[in-house]
């Protein structure tokens, strides 16, 4: 008697049990999931230039992103994301890229750097700055650098719109530049925030440009400071690198700090070369 008691008793117990809802960990909700490696792309504030400000033109809360240079916040590099946009110079020579520019505080520091070590990098610039500085474009062709698309106003949700909303924001970028240097080739061109789309490199190939990415990230839109950048760089570059940095977007001064360390050591181990202008 005793026993089927027991029973009875142990019965009761796991059919109550099996209706209590599991217990959530403190500090999680129910079904919330949370991604392991985060946001594909993160905006910087905007309040002030130490911080990154945003320049004219960016677009207002709810209709995208935030502008100034979050190109590579996360991003994973992985070939399943690019749609086959390129990584990697193409050749053992390391590239050098410059984002968001040109602008009147840094690109010149940049310029003059390149200039002193003999370098030839890749400008990747924004429509509304060329069209804001032509001189400056005029100075990055004259010296012998390469000029890539990088949008109307660096607009990271350009490959989620229609073909002829990125065909007409690719044209007007390249309106721009032209207007400054009329001879000078486009063939490259980098989505902000890294965020590619089917449609957005489908749209760039149509229009005779290369989708280009990169290989080695030291985040300084983030102003991380100059050693940190100069570490990043120089401990990830390898042949056939393509490197990302920022000579616009907000307070570029830690990335200008960088480069003039980080020139000496790469110009020592690496041929470094300017993206060629007849990509295959």
């Amino acid at each position: 008697m005793t026993v089927v008691v027991a029973a009875l008793l142990g019965s009761a117990y796991a059919l109550g049990r099996s209706l209590v809802p599991d217990q959530v960990p403190p500090g999680h909700s129910a079904g919330a999931t949370t991604s392991a490696d985060g946001p594909h792309y993160a905006d910087q504030p905007s309040g002030g230039e130490p911080s990154g400000g945003a320049p004219t033109g960016t677009p207002s809360a709810g209709t995208g992103p935030a502008e100034t240079g979050q190109d590579g916040s996360g991003q994973d590099a992985g070939t399943d994301n690019l749609f086959g946009a390129h990584a990697t110079s193409g050749s053992p020579r390391l590239a050098l890229t410059f984002d968001d520019g040109p602008d009147p505080r840094y690109t010149p520091q940049v310029l003059a750097l390149l200039r002193e070590y003999d370098v030839h990098a890749t400008f990747c610039v924004v429509g509304e700055n060329a069209q804001n500085h032509p001189d400056l474009i005029q100075a990055i062709v004259n010296e012998g650098h390469t000029l890539c698309n990088h949008s109307w106003h660096h607009d990271v949700g350009l490959g989620a719109r229609s073909a002829d909303a990125i065909r007409s924001d690719l044209l007007r970028t390249n309106a721009a530049i032209r207007a400054a240097a009329p001879n000078a080739p486009i063939v490259w061109y980098r989505q902000p925030g890294g965020a590619w789309t089917y449609p957005v490199v489908s749209v760039a190939r149509q229009l005779g440009m290369t989708p280009l990415h990169w290989s080695v990230d030291p985040s300084d839109w983030e102003l991380p400071g100059a050693a940190k950048i100069t570490a990043t760089v120089l401990t990830q570059a390898e042949p056939g690198s393509v490197v990302l940095l920022h000579d616009a977007g907000g307070n570029r001064q830690g990335t200008v700090d960088a480069l003039r360390r980080i020139l000496p050591d790469l110009t020592a181990r690496f041929e470094l070369e300017a993206l060629p202008t007849d990509p295959t």
